[in-house]
């Protein structure tokens, strides 16, 4: 008889979102008179920017005539497109990263779930707290983490790193030595970062004890601090301890486009394997490629235009942020994140779990917000809210909960 995949079974739950949708589908259902604004998921809001419309269309066109034609993209990627994401987001930024060494997908997310593929099952890694569920799921799937305990809410072979007040959001250095260390920053949930001397401590601490780290840089375009790195590779000795998986989804609203690339340095090997060469085979044997459509949108990013138009939205969407971080204070709250990310990560009001916060903001504001517990147990306490709603719905959304 056929077996199963026995690390699926040890999953705790759903996944965050899904259940959030379900209270949200069971609320809506009992009060149907109820207008319900969503600041849960990180999903935009704005269409996509002109001159990315006006790509699309224009490849559209193409794909209708024999003579430009396309069928399978390249495995890494259209040339044209990693030629501009080369020199827009790293040669511009002083970084030696070169076109061949960025792997063009359909996002971040697959990204984050399936780069653990290429390392072996006895690795430990080593997560903030809170932090992206996809990180420490996906190894779950891989059975890389060992036993669940249910009463502390974490995984026996998972080395937590907890972001809290006390520390100011920042991970410290952990105890036990990992082999892989998952970095999201600026960071989801907490919307907190670091300073780019701190991230060169983490390189220079990856290179000395031969880690390596798999940092998400989806929310880089949100950076407005000087002192922020856009990239891991801004720091000296990257290239030989950093994976770097990027987005398109939040700076240019590709959410249902689905576009992203992941940067696997030629220099990053283990021992004499390299780790390019491995993902590489990875991704010639799983993936076809992204759609020649979305690569050619994807391009228009990079335009003078589209990159004037995307400031502007990235600049409404921190507006949001600016506004729900203000209203909350107004309030009484205690308030973190909205300055170099689109989230804001808040103090449950007095000893409110986050999931009892949750359903009393759903119930009295009808607001929709994200539970810090489900992003881990240093999450327990917090609540996220993201500024990817409407200008109109977030000012709405912030009375309602001044009014509670």
């Amino acid at each position: 008889m056929f077996k199963i995949n026995e690390n699926y079974q040890k999953l705790p739950g759903s996944y965050l979102f899904s259940t959030i949708a379900k209270k949200v589908s069971a609320f809506t259902q009992a009060n149907p008179d109820k207008d319900i604004i969503r600041l849960g998921i990180g999903d935009v809001t704005q269409p996509l920017a002109p001159a990315v419309i006006e790509a699309m269309h224009k490849a559209v066109d193409e794909m209708g005539k024999a003579e430009t034609f396309h069928g399978y993209a390249p495995d890494l990627g259209y040339e044209f497109l990693r030629n501009a994401i080369a020199e827009h987001d790293y040669k511009a930024r002083g970084c030696d990263i070169s076109a061949d060494e960025i792997f063009v997908s359909d996002g971040a997310k697959s990204d984050s779930a399936n780069i653990q593929e290429i390392f072996g099952p006895d690795n430990r890694i080593a997560v903030c707290d809170p932090v992206y569920p996809v990180y420490v799921d996906s190894n779950v799937m891989s059975g890389r983490t060992g036993v669940y305990d249910a009463k502390t809410e974490t995984w026996s072979d998972v080395i937590y790193m907890p972001c809290t007040m006390d520390n100011g959001f920042v991970p410290e250095f952990p105890k036990e030595t990992p082999d892989m260390i998952y970095l999201c920053l600026p960071n989801n949930p907490t919307g907190t970062t670091i300073t780019k001397a701190q991230l060169q401590e983490w390189v220079d601490y990856a290179n000395q004890s031969g880690a390596v780290i798999i940092y998400d840089g989806a929310y880089e375009a949100y950076i407005s601090e000087d002192d922020v790195a856009h990239s891991i590779y801004e720091c000296q000795g990257a290239e030989t301890c950093a994976i770097e998986l990027k987005s398109f989804s939040k700076n240019a609203g590709f959410t249902g486009v689905r576009l992203g690339y992941t940067v696997v340095p030629k220099e990053l090997k283990c021992k004499d394997v390299s780790l390019h060469g491995m993902w590489a085979r990875r991704h010639g044997t799983k993936f076809n490629g992204a759609p020649y459509i979305v690569q050619r949108a994807g391009e228009a990013v990079y335009s003078p235009e589209g990159r004037e138009q995307l400031k502007k939205q990235v600049a409404y969407y921190m507006k949001n942020a600016s506004i729900i971080k203000a209203g909350l204070k107004d309030a009484g709250y205690t308030v973190f994140g909205g300055v170099n990310a689109p989230y804001i990560w808040l103090k449950t009001p007095g000893n409110m779990t986050s999931w009892e916060f949750f359903d009393d903001l759903l119930e009295r504001a009808n607001v929709v917000g994200t539970p810090g517990s489900g992003f881990g147990p240093s999450g327990e306490g917090y609540f996220r809210l993201t500024a990817f709603g409407s200008y109109e719905n977030t000012l709405a959304a912030i009375e309602r909960v001044k009014n509670l």
